[in-house]
C-alpha cells in the first residue's frame, strides 16, 4: 500500500477520533488505536446527538402529505375491477350494498376476504346464492323492485377497512363510479351500509307495518324523508 494512502487514513481515523498519535523518540510519530469500548461509546454519542437533532429539524422540512385520491371510474368494468382490488385489499372489514349481478363478479373475492378473517357484512338487493359470504342481509325493506323503480339504478357501496371505498350504480346499459381513499368519505360509504342493515334487522323485529306506519306518522322521519 502506497505510503501516502497509509498516512492519509491514519490521520481520517485522528480526525474521527477512532485514534491518536504518539510521539515517539527523535520525533517520531506512532499511531493508537482508540480501545474498542471507548470508542463504540463516542459512535453511540454522536449518533444520539444526531438523531436529536434530526428529531427537531426533520418535522420543519417533511413535505405536507398529499391530498386522499379521488377518482372516477369511467364504466362498469373499471368500477368492478376497482371494487375487487378494494376486497382484496381488507384486513380488517368489509361492507358491501350490492346487487345479485354485480355480486356474482365480487363473490369469490368476499369469500376469500371471509376465509381470511375479514369481519364481511353485506346487504343483497335480491337473493345473492351462493355469491354471499359473512353476514349476509336481504334487503327486504323496501323491496329491491321498488328501489330499482325510485333510483333508476343499482347502486354498489364496497368499502374496506373504513379506508378506501368504491361507490357507484348501475342502470340503462351504462354505469358511473368513483374510487376514494379518502377515509372520511369511505366512513360514510360504511356508515351507509350498516345503517341499511340496521334497517334490515329492525324490519325483521316489528314487522315492515310497523316500519311503514312509523314513516307516515312520525314528524321527524316526515322532515328527514321531505314529506312534513
Amino acid at each position: 500500500m502506497p505510503r501516502s494512502t497509509v498516512y492519509e487514513t491514519l490521520g481520517k481515523l485522528v480526525a474521527r477520533g477512532a485514534a491518536y498519535e504518539q510521539r515517539g523518540p527523535a520525533g517520531a510519530t506512532g499511531y493508537l488505536p482508540l480501545p474498542p469500548e471507548a470508542l463504540l461509546d463516542r459512535m453511540r454519542r454522536e449518533f444520539d446527538g444526531s438523531a436529536e437533532a434530526l428529531r427537531t429539524a426533520l418535522p420543519a422540512v417533511v413535505a405536507q402529505p398529499e391530498g386522499h385520491p379521488i377518482h372516477d371510474l369511467k364504466d362498469g368494468e373499471a368500477m368492478l375491477a376497482r371494487a375487487e382490488d378494494v376486497v382484496a385489499g381488507a384486513r380488517r372489514d368489509l361492507f358491501l350494498s350490492v346487487w345479485p349481478e354485480e355480486l356474482r363478479r365480487l363473490g369469490p373475492h368476499v369469500r376469500a376476504a371471509a376465509e381470511r378473517d375479514v369481519e364481511v357484512s353485506v346487504v343483497s338487493f335480491g337473493d345473492p346464492g351462493e355469491d354471499g359470504a359473512g353476514r349476509v342481509h336481504r334487503h327486504r325493506y323496501s323491496a329491491p323492485e321498488a328501489v330499482l323503480d325510485e333510483l333508476g339504478y343499482r347502486l354498489i357501496v364496497v368499502v374496506a377497512d373504513r379506508r378506501e371505498a368504491v361507490v357507484g350504480g348501475f342502470g340503462d346499459g351504462t354505469a358511473w363510479g368513483i374510487y376514494t381513499a379518502d377515509p372520511a368519505v369511505a366512513l360514510m360509504a360504511a356508515e351507509y351500509v350498516r345503517q341499511d342493515i340496521a334497517l334490515q334487522v329492525l324490519a325483521e323485529a316489528v314487522g315492515a307495518e310497523e316500519i311503514d306506519r312509523l314513516f307516515a306518522a312520525d314528524p321527524g322521519l316526515l322532515r328527514i324523508l321531505g314529506r312534513a
